[in-house]
């Protein structure tokens, strides 16, 4: 372990232990590093290190701070890692997105209120004779509120750290394949029925459906899809 892991190891166990909580503003270089026994470059080095996955908030001329730790906060170093994904990890990307997305339509089946029920109706509803550019922000927006509606903030930060990398895959299997719009909008509506039935299985099956064509989509497109990116 480098002494930088060690100094960040430090800094983690204070959160935990509640010596530090979210809003603190953290004590001065000097007294922490003689606190905690680090040189102050190593404190440095970790700092900057735990500013990166928001953990830390370095506001220069007046000290750094613990950030809320906020899931979405927390969440967002993801899809900084998740831009930098190409070939076969792209596809592991989209399989983990499956995966959280059926998981998210299940908690949602026995969670969403009727507001969140007209929303995602009028989703589907205001896709008619819209273009491909249109029908991927619709698309977006009803796969926000599902996970929202599922009601896990962790869900919400992870399925939003995934879709700038998704929505791409998204908006060229629109502009390729024939068909798509229709069958995005016959399928959203399939699983707007299904939540309205509060019905976990039935939802969290045409999600897989829904989910595993644009899977499958990239999986025979990626080389062309990644030239084009």
């Amino acid at each position: 372990m480098s002494v930088t892991e060690a100094a960040i190891l430090k800094i983690k166990q204070m959160i935990l232990s509640g010596e530090l909580r979210p809003g603190d503003r953290m004590p001065p270089e000097a007294e922490l590093s003689e606190r905690l026994g680090l040189s102050r470059s190593s404190l440095r080095e970790a700092v900057k290190a735990l500013e990166m996955v928001n953990v830390l908030d370095v506001r220069r001329g007046d000290g750094t701070y613990v950030t809320s730790l906020e899931p979405a906060m927390l969440t967002q170093a993801v899809g900084f890692v998740v831009e930098l994904q190409q070939g076969r990890t792209a596809l592991e990307l989209m399989e983990v997105r499956r995966i959280l997305e059926t998981a998210a339509v299940r908690r949602a089946a026995v969670r969403i209120d009727t507001a969140t029920l007209a929303q995602l109706a009028e989703e589907v509803a205001a896709c008619t004779d819209v273009d491909t550019e249109v029908l991927v922000r619709h698309d977006a927006r009803f796969h926000r509120l599902i996970a929202q509606a599922a009601d896990n903030s962790y869900l919400v930060g992870l399925l939003d750290a995934l879709s700038p990398r998704t929505v791409r895959v998204r908006a060229w299997r629109a502009m390729t394949e024939s068909g798509v719009v229709e069958r995005t909008i016959a399928e959203h509506r399939a699983i707007v029925m299904a939540l309205q039935a509060r019905d976990p299985d039935l939802a969290s099956a045409w999600m897989t459906v829904h989910i595993q064509g644009v899977e499958e989509f990239l999986r025979q497109n990626l080389e062309s899809i990644e030239e084009a990116q």
